[in-house]
């Protein structure tokens, strides 16, 4: 939901009883200007907190800006933090503690979409929460993993592992593939204690994407086979910073198809580009 979902969902989705995120993702130039609008959305808002912003921040590492993005937190102090994708677990350890000193009552939630991955970041970094993305997730995971039925149980059971005494296990939350009551049921029989859903709130007016992607996302079903994991969308967006390990699950397009047929990427990218600036006729 990078750069999707900003002030008006976020507030909400709080507002409804959830918590809502701002998806900085990977630009956190414009974060402050976010962070004001949430404020003032939320001035006459009942939304019981323990005196933090009652809205998340969610940030891809490897390309955030960190750095320019701490004293931002440290001024409004939003009730959690997401972090996704570092470039290493040092690093990832180091910011969670940066990032804790600067806000220490927002809640660190950090995503993870393998049992390993789960083990070391409860073991090094202590996060408040896990959220668990099974490989159905939209968007961007591990290019090569499993679906929360199987990956979830056995992620309780390595942190189980790692930290024996349950008071200081993270919560585990699910991600990937949950649009709806079914799902979110089972996840919770899974072990989780809560969901995640972001394609869901593709649809809502709040989300900042053209019309035309939206009804993409409202036409599609059987997503098994019209959706696909995949680096292409990555390749003609110019947004190729991600490692190897992972990729993006997105709604098979014409940007897909012809890169499976062959054509050069600059071509693609350029045709790519050119239906963007349609607006809502260059989606789907």
């Amino acid at each position: 939901m990078r750069l999707i979902a900003l002030a008006d969902l976020a507030v909400a989705i709080s507002k409804a009883g959830g918590i809502g995120f701002i998806g900085a993702g990977t630009d956190v130039s414009d974060l402050e200007t976010y962070l004001e609008s949430a404020t003032k959305l939320l001035k006459d808002a009942e939304v019981k907190t323990n005196g933090t912003l009652p809205v998340g921040v969610g940030f891809i590492n490897w390309g955030a800006d960190l750095a320019r993005a701490l004293p931002v937190i440290a001024k409004f102090k939003p009730s959690a933090i997401w972090f996704f994708a570092p470039s290493s677990l040092a690093e990832l350890r180091d910011w969670t503690a940066n990032y804790r000193k600067a806000s220490p009552e927002s809640k660190i939630w950090v995503q993870v979409g393998s049992v390993r991955e789960a083990g070391d970041v409860a073991r090094e970094c202590s996060p408040d929460v896990l959220v668990v993305q099974g490989t159905d997730a939209g968007g961007h995971g591990l290019a090569q993993g499993a679906g929360l039925v199987s990956l979830l149980p056995e992620v309780s059971d390595r942190i189980a592992e790692v930290i024996p005494e349950e008071k200081h296990r993270p919560v585990l939350i699910a991600a990937g593939g949950l649009v709806e009551r079914r799902g979110a049921a089972a996840a919770l029989v899974l072990g989780a204690s809560g969901v995640v859903m972001g394609t869901r709130f593709l649809a809502s007016h709040e989300a900042v994407l053209a019309k035309g992607y939206q009804d993409e996302v409202l036409r599609a079903s059987d997503g098994g086979q019209t959706t696909v994991r995949t680096k292409v969308w990555d390749n003609a967006r110019g947004t190729a910073g991600w490692a190897e390990t992972h990729n993006g699950r997105g709604i098979v397009n014409r940007t897909y198809t012809d890169a499976l047929g062959g054509m050069a990427d600059e071509e693609n990218k350029r045709l790519y580009e050119e239906d963007v600036e349609k607006g809502d006729q260059g989606w789907g």
